[in-house]
């Protein structure tokens, strides 16, 4: 038996997502549309679709993007 815990990401809409975002120093640039597109200032960003749920392979790609890990962007919530 293994002593790993399975990070599993929850449903999540845009506003949760941001809100977990601008914890670690991103904030909203601009609006494309139905997209937010948000950076920390360092070079990092990333696009948000204004959604109420983000599919999970998308919500790893915008954790990928802000060079945070699945636990510490899980932390942030």
């Amino acid at each position: 038996m293994s002593n790993c815990i399975s990070l599993s990401l929850p449903v999540l809409g845009w506003r949760e997502v941001l809100k977990a975002l601008r914890k670690k120093g991103f904030y909203a640039t601009r609006q494309s549309g139905s997209h937010i597109i948000v950076e920390n200032g360092k070079g990092l960003w990333t696009v948000i679709p204004r959604k109420d749920e983000l599919g999970k392979g998308l919500l790893l790609q915008i954790i990928s993007d802000c060079g945070i890990t699945k636990k510490e962007f899980l932390d942030l919530l």
